[in-house]
């Protein structure tokens, strides 16, 4: 794979000459420190901590992973004071509210930092605050996605189980499906918060007083493992209509029992290497891509579940 990325960007460099003021392409050892804003209790952020392991031991590089141990947004920011001040030649970093880290990040490009937006923000805001690209998935145009193809299942009504509601980006997804469903999203978004028998217990209070709830979408496995044990001990587990963002070993359980209908791969793993890949490239050769990249959303159902099964977790 080494040599097939080399041989890659060798060919990119020779194609963008004109294009680029490259210097050489004998300066290895770079270091990038990638800042999320999840919280030390979310596994799904281990995917990402297995791009960057990976893409490091390909390219040849160092990268170091930082976050806020509780998810503090203000705390996020602090780190990314401190990765700046620390000289990395590039910071790969979430942007999970724009207000509270766009200074941050601002600061960082103006000191010279080339910066990847990944996972939060949009490609717009990204540009705003003179980031080099963006790689995610645009979190609103996913939710509108699912409630669009929740609304041709014949679903008119529903709960978001939102586990992280402080970020904007989590309740976009939220607002997003309930555009795509055609309806407000009103009172149909609960704050879970992060314990798991808490949001268990909210998911059931939910449903209890409003019955005639027609799906649940959850939005990540911080939420959509409870809500599966709710719906078993209420036994709604497979009647009702269940989609969850992201995806887990307990979400892939749960679309091969038929208890949720899709997963949202947003595919945390590209999130993670392909910034790392793109920076060394750039700092090596010069070379960058033209655009943006979204690596989701995509659906996944029961069908053809082999290979996420196999990697659920690591590198799906």
């Amino acid at each position: 794979m080494k040599s097939l990325m080399t041989k890659i960007a060798v060919a990119t460099a020779v194609a963008a000459v004109p294009l680029t003021m490259a210097t050489t392409a004998s300066a290895e050892g770079e270091k990038y420190i990638l800042i999320s804003h999840a919280p030390d209790s979310d596994s799904w952020w281990n995917t990402i901590k297995n791009g960057i392991a990976l893409a490091a031991e390909q390219m040849d590089v160092d990268v170091e992973y930082r976050n806020p141990p509780t998810g503090d947004l203000a705390d996020m920011a602090r780190i990314i004071e401190q990765a700046t001040a620390a000289g990395p030649n590039g910071i790969i970093t979430t942007l999970a509210d724009y207000d509270v880290l766009k200074g941050p990040i601002q600061t960082a490009v103006d000191s010279g930092i080339d910066v990847i937006i990944m996972n939060t923000g949009t490609p717009e805001q990204a540009s705003e605050i003179g980031a080099l690209m963006y790689v995610g998935q645009p979190e609103y145009d996913a939710g509108l996605a699912a409630g669009q193809r929740a609304k041709s299942d014949g679903v008119g009504s529903f709960l978001c189980v939102n586990h992280y509601i402080v970020q904007p980006s989590s309740t976009d997804r939220c607002q997003g499906f309930a555009d795509g469903l055609g309806i407000e999203l009103g009172e149909q978004m609960i704050d879970a918060g992060q314990d798991p028998a808490e949001i268990k217990n909210r998911v059931l209070a939910y449903l209890s007083a409003n019955p005639d709830t027609e799906a649940v979408l959850a939005l990540g496995p911080t939420s959509a493992d409870p809500t599966i044990l709710a719906l078993e001990e209420n036994g709604m587990a497979g009647d009702i209509y269940f989609g969850t963002f992201d995806l887990g070993g307990e979400i892939v359980k749960g679309i091969q029992s038929g208890v949720i209908e899709w997963g949202i791969d947003q595919q945390p793993f590209l999130q993670a290497y392909l910034p790392v890949v793109v920076l060394t490239n750039y700092h090596r050769y010069g070379v960058l891509p033209g655009n943006n990249i979204n690596s989701g959303p995509g659906f996944v159902t029961a069908d053809g579940l082999e290979k996420i099964e196999e990697f659920a977790g690591e590198y799906r």
